[in-house]
């Protein structure tokens, strides 16, 4: 069975089901075009307005612009920066758990990165937060 995310209806159960027993995840029909609406519109106005992080660099970079050709390794480079941690790797099925609230969070907010990351759990492409317990 797949596990469809929404942004409303994910349960415990299912979230066992990804982390532990590696359940499929796929983003439902309706909730995709709403991301994919709204990425549209973001990368429409990343075109002509500045937009912190998106197209611009971040603290003290912030009034620094990116060049279009740059933005998506401006992206790449955010995620890699909030993964590096030290200590112990948290275990493979806490880190999908988080991977799937978060897409399952995303998604609900509407946000732009929800499909990635979703593709991310469900392809084991994620990275190793450390356990700060």
């Amino acid at each position: 069975m797949t596990i469809v995310l929404d942004g409303t209806s994910l349960r415990i159960d299912d979230v066992a089901r990804v982390a532990r027993h590696y359940e499929r995840v796929a983003l439902g029909d309706d909730a995709r075009e709403r991301v994919i609406k709204c990425r549209n519109v973001l990368e429409d106005l990343a075109k002509s307005k500045v937009i912190y992080g998106i197209n611009t660099g971040f603290g003290a970079l912030s009034n620094i612009m990116v060049p279009p050709g740059d933005l998506e390794d401006l992206q790449l480079n955010l995620v890699r920066s909030h993964a590096a941690g030290v200590g112990s790797a948290l275990p493979t099925d806490v880190t999908r758990a988080m991977m799937l609230h978060r897409a399952n969070t995303l998604e609900g907010a509407l946000r732009n990165k929800a499909p990635n990351t979703r593709n991310a759990c469900r392809h084991d492409q994620f990275s190793c937060p450390p356990d700060h317990t």
